[in-house]
């Protein structure tokens, strides 16, 4: 491996992990580059590049953060060969594989090939003319103080359902575990690759999620008797939409590669980051029951 891009957390401090991969990097005579507004923290050890070249220029992408930072490093990375690799630096997040104390081995192993690529889906929007792209979700989201989100879901250019509520979320398996869950959707493996369409707290008397094949097309059609919208992509505010307005939005597979090192399953994360117990029900049957396993 020649060459290794950092995407750091805007906030937290990432010295101990750039520290770690400046030393890996050296005795392996490899470049370490980043994003030119991000590195200039760090003195000048490592290389800035403009955000756009990062992912061409390098070999393994590797995102110094949560989850956000690791979106965001998914986007660099976006239609390129880098597989990105998540550190946590601070929370635990989904998308992290590692620890800092973990990356040095880590990066030995990515070095000698003992890992694997989960490839992940994006999705992609035309808003006033602008291309967007997700990696968790496209969400239109009623603004305060307007009325309710009323949004017709048209899947391959047909109408399929309506939701009216407080949001439409449309996200990928890997965002399965964000806005989607808060709102009632269900926990997905990113292996599976599929569109969740949930709604949130909506008024209406269906209130179920439906889940699509990434080879349908969605519409998001803003009916009549909508408010204004606010579009959000990955969690930021992309533009606003109103009554008449249509969004489409298109699923991409394999937009990116995560690194996987086959320490923690997807299952063992969700069940640290949300805390899952078992239910009363359960916890109270002695171990030697017949009815446990």
């Amino acid at each position: 491996m020649r060459s290794v891009g950092l995407v750091l957390h805007p906030r937290r401090d990432c010295a101990e992990a750039v520290t770690a991969i400046l030393e890996w990097a050296a005795r392996r005579d490899a470049l370490v580059l980043g994003i030119d507004d991000e590195v200039r923290r760090l003195g000048g050890a490592v290389i800035p590049v403009p955000a756009e070249q990062l992912g061409p220029r390098s070999e393994l992408v590797v995102s110094l953060g949560g989850d956000g930072t690791m979106l965001r490093a998914m986007r660099l990375a976006d239609r390129q060969c880098a597989p990105v690799l998540g550190v946590n630096v601070g929370k635990l997040g989904f998308l992290a594989e590692v620890d800092v104390p973990d990356l040095a081995g880590a990066l030995s192993a990515i070095d000698a090939h003992r890992f694997t690529i989960e490839p992940r889906v994006a999705v992609d929007a035309v808003l006033d003319s602008r291309l967007v792209t997700a990696f968790n979700d496209v969400a239109v989201v009623r603004v305060p103080g307007n009325k309710t989100a009323v949004v017709a879901v048209r899947v391959d250019g047909r109408p399929f359902i309506g939701y009216a509520g407080d949001a439409v979320i449309v996200a990928t398996t890997t965002g399965s575990t964000a806005y989607s869950f808060s709102a009632g959707g269900p926990i997905v493996n990113p292996e599976i690759e599929a569109l969740l369409v949930t709604p949130a707290s909506p008024h209406s008397a269906h209130n179920r999620g439906v889940v699509l094949s990434l080879r349908d097309t969605v519409e998001l059609a803003v009916l009549p008797a909508s408010g204004r919208l606010a579009v959000e992509v990955d969690g930021n505010v992309a533009g606003h939409v109103g009554p008449g307005e249509c969004i489409g939005i298109q699923p991409r597979p394999a937009a990116a590669h995560v690194v996987r090192l086959g320490l923690t399953t997807f299952y063992e994360r969700v069940r640290r980051k949300l805390s899952l117990t078992d239910s009363p029900e359960i916890l109270a049957i002695p171990p030697d029951s017949p009815d446990v396993g």
